[in-house]
């Protein structure tokens, strides 16, 4: 598991490994009381700052993106 760091200071790929691991640990049901609601903790910590992560990516997409104020951002077609 990635080392307990504060949720700030890891990359968004790290935040997504990490709780990727505390989801496995928790569905396997065997965590005592107290370590699944630590484990629930810091999986929405990870996900605040996961989320915030990517808000801030699309802004930064937004902003690369715009001309002269004027938002140029085409509609995403899948191919799937």
């Amino acid at each position: 598991m990635t080392s307990r760091k504060k949720a700030e200071s890891l990359t968004f790929e790290q935040s997504m490994q990490e709780l990727e691991e505390l989801v496995t640990k928790m569905e396997q049901g065997e965590l005592p009381l107290e370590d699944a609601l630590k484990s629930f903790e810091r999986g929405i910590q990870l996900a605040r700052h996961s989320q915030k992560q990517l808000k801030d990516a699309e802004q930064k997409v937004q902003i690369l993106t715009s001309q002269n104020g004027q938002q140029t951002l085409d509609v995403f077609e899948s191919n799937n």
